[in-house]
């Protein structure tokens, strides 16, 4: 009985953190574009423990808000002026290298896919395919990639 108590009181502990986590989720989205970031928004607050902590329009003001609002996890373009999303995050990730980065690209290619992954992006997402990025968010946030393309 003693041991059945313990286990209970450890699983209860441990679902009240992750729990914990879910509603603190704070999400810094990065594009060039004002609409997509909107949109992008939009989608991210139909989630109820999602809040967006900032945003950025280019890689040199991502890396700066990055290390600023600290952010659970990036949602990142790729295409963008002065500093592309893979050398923005390269530098993110030697700031907060624990922090997960979804890359959200129009241009989202098998070589992309590999630059993104070698300088530790963790999950990409077509724009065209952008339904998928809560998916992709909530993979990034358990600790696994995920990279998805219809192309």
């Amino acid at each position: 009985m003693v041991g059945s108590a313990s286990h209970q009181k450890v699983i209860s502990k441990f679902s009240a953190n992750s729990w914990e986590k879910l509603v603190d989720t704070r999400i810094l989205i990065v594009d060039d574009s004002p609409l997509v970031r909107q949109r992008l928004r939009d989608l991210l607050h139909q989630h109820p423990h999602w809040q967006v902590c900032g945003e950025a329009a280019n890689g040199q003001d991502a890396i700066t808000r990055a290390r600023d609002l600290a952010p659970d996890v990036i949602v990142l373009d790729f295409l963008m002026p002065g500093m592309n999303g893979v050398q923005a995050a390269r530098e993110i990730g030697k700031l907060i290298p624990e922090v997960p980065i979804l890359m959200f690209t129009t241009h989202l290619s098998h070589q992309l896919v590999e630059e993104a992954r070698n300088v530790g992006i963790r999950g990409a997402v077509a724009k065209s395919d952008a339904r998928y990025v809560i998916d992709g968010l909530e993979a990034l946030l358990r600790h696994e990639s995920f990279f998805y393309s219809t192309n």
